[in-house]
């Protein structure tokens, strides 16, 4: 579907019909107006477009009606801007730009500012351009940041591709790029790394957004000298302070409801109860699971979340439109029911439930009550993009042996603690035994033992840790290669036998994410597209990640959403404890450390 036309290309046949000297292509009649600019509403409002813009937005569009022109009755429905997610990875979703798309337009999404930085990870600026052109054929918008951190930590992991600021630079010159994917190597910002301000430099002269990732609680210095160096927003605050930090030093703070990360209720209060200035806070995503959204929903379910925390409806809605929309230099295309913008547009009988009745972008009607209307085709990966998997050799278990100490017969160890809905991890101390010179793990203190699977250079390298937090009671083995951000191979597990078998099935079928318990096959999602995403309809997906999450239960996990906690046991970026390729992560001293203390 091609683009659409340029405001000053369209604008002579905007005036025409706001002047009714031509006919609008449809008219939404009787609507209750939601100005996110002036926040009013303001009922009896009619909507011309023309040309996939808004062409008048007022009291009587009578003059602008011509025999073909289609009308719509919003019967005093509220008309809300299309909803904006500022910040998100549709890798996450284990689905395509496209799925993704048709997953999330019937629940009012209109626009998406995606960072690839899973696929760069394993294809580099080559997967990044495939992700580029598909979004481009899309009928609604999807802006893409480059990647800029590829990999995340340099030195503490090694991933399938690597991007630089030549790469940024020649990026910044497609069409579809918005600005710099979040800046997660803090630490290299903060000591003047000459690589991340390169990037951000080529950033700045083209003129475009440098998205932050700050993920410490330390507000000292360092986070002055982050907010000094060009980040222009940041979506990894936890508390309220957080967001007060962000907001002072002129950034925009994120606040990010996904699957698994609930950080907006906390940070909300910023408003709500500190007063701030609503106009510098903007809602996200970040990560989605294909379940939440075919059911959830996307956009709308964060503000539903935002209204619930105190805000008033018309402030969620002006932090999912038009705060996103001028963020990003967009204000002129996107994010409000004004002349001139996109024509993107959610009618909604109730401003706090948030039911989506439908939705238009571009002036199309692309979905009613929840069901698309339109046909949007699947798209087709090259198979180099699925050709990922370079294990180098069969995987055993003894492959998952951690040998103890000589003589020892108990051994403290650090293991990686997971936080329940939260992107950091604890650094624990446990003791674990020895039982032949091996060291065993600890299903009643719940410490099973977790692996990274090298598979981008074929190497054969596995390295061992452990970890808690996810209660697994069972003989089983969770293995993953959606794993941030260098996408090698994480498996977690109580059972050695069932880790090496979950890790060569995944071998088998390009990727993707399986539960193994005594040595059954319990659930699959093939992943076969960069081990990061299926080939198959989001509502497909959906129900085989249920599937998943089902499985991943009957062992003994009852965390929500545990896949993707699984998913973030290697971020090296976020505090802090990690596994990579290279060992075990301090991630609050960004250097390896020994596994025992």
């Amino acid at each position: 579907m091609p683009q659409p036309q340029p405001w000053h290309a369209v604008a002579g046949r905007l005036i025409d019909v706001a002047m009714g000297r031509a006919p609008a292509d449809t008219v939404i009649r009787n609507g209750r107006w939601v100005n996110v600019h002036s926040g009013e509403i303001i009922p009896g409002t009619d909507v011309a477009i023309a040309a996939g813009r808004f062409a008048y937005v007022g009291l009587d569009a009578a003059h602008t009606i011509g025999p073909a022109t289609k009308i719509i009755d919003a019967a005093g429905r509220y008309l809300v801007p299309g909803l904006c997610d500022a910040h998100m990875h549709v890798e996450s979703g284990m689905v395509t730009v496209t799925e993704f798309a048709r997953a999330v337009i019937p629940h009012g999404t209109t626009s998406m500012f995606i960072d690839p930085h899973e696929i760069a990870n394993v294809l580099g600026l080559t997967g990044v351009k495939l992700m580029h052109d598909e979004a481009a054929s899309l009928p609604v918008n999807v802006f893409v940041q480059v990647p800029s951190c590829v990999p995340s930590a340099p030195g503490l992991e090694t991933p399938g591709a690597t991007l630089g600021p030549a790469e940024v630079a020649e990026a910044m010159c497609w069409p579809g790029i918005i600005g710099l994917g979040e800046v997660m190597n803090f630490p290299g910002v903060v000591a003047g790394d000459a690589k991340m301000l390169a990037e951000m430099a080529a950033t700045s002269a083209a003129g475009k957004t440098i998205g932050g990732h700050y993920a410490s609680p330390d507000l000292g210095c360092a986070f002055h000298a982050y907010a000094a160096g060009g980040p222009a927003d940041d979506h990894e605050g936890t508390r309220a302070e957080d967001a007060i930090a962000r907001v002072r030093q002129g950034m925009r703070a994120m606040l990010r409801l996904g699957s698994a990360w609930y950080d907006v209720a906390a940070q909300v209060k910023a408003i709500t109860e500190s007063g701030l200035e609503s106009r510098n806070f903007i809602l996200c995503t970040d990560d989605s699971h294909s379940g939440t959204l075919v059911r959830d929903g996307h956009m709308n379910r964060v503000v539903r979340h935002a209204i619930a925390q105190g805000l008033k409806p018309m402030t969620a809605i002006q932090m999912a439109t038009l705060n996103t929309a001028q963020h990003f230099g967009l204000e002129r295309e996107l994010g409000s029911i004004t002349p001139g913008r996109r024509a993107d547009i959610v009618l909604t009988s109730d401003l706090i439930s948030l039911p989506v009745d439908m939705v238009i972008a571009r002036g199309n009607v692309l979905a009613e009550h929840g069901k698309l209307t339109v046909d949007i085709a699947p798209h087709a990966y090259p198979a180099f993009a699925r050709q990922t998997m370079h294990m180098g050799r069969h995987i055993a278990a003894a492959d998952f042996d951690i040998a103890a100490p000589h003589g020892a017969n108990s051994v403290t160890a650090r293991v990686i603690g997971v936080i329940e809905n939260q992107a950091p991890t604890r650094a624990l101390e446990r003791t674990l035994p020895v039982h032949e010179g091996t060291v065993m793990m600890d299903r009643v203190g719940d410490v099973c033992q977790i692996a990274l699977v090298e598979r981008h250079q074929g190497t054969g390298g596995v390295v061992n840790a452990f970890v808690s937090g996810f209660g697994y009671t069972a003989d089983c083995a969770v293995a993953s290669t959606v794993a941030h951000d260098s996408h090698h191979m994480i498996v977690v597990g109580t059972n050695k036998a069932d880790m090496a078998q979950a890790a060569n099935r995944l071998g088998e079928v390009g990727g993707g994410i399986v539960v193994i318990s005594g040595g059954r096959e319990l659930a699959l999602v093939p992943l076969p597209i960069a081990g990061l995403m299926s080939d198959q309809r989001a509502e497909v997906v959906a129900g085989q990640a249920d599937q998943l999450i089902a499985a991943m239960h009957s062992c003994g996990c009852q965390l929500n959403n545990a896949v993707m906690q699984h998913s973030l046991l290697a971020l090296v970026v976020i505090p802090e404890l990690r596994i990579s390729d290279n060992g075990l992560i301090d991630v609050t001293k960004f250097a390896r450390t020994d596994l025992f203390v």
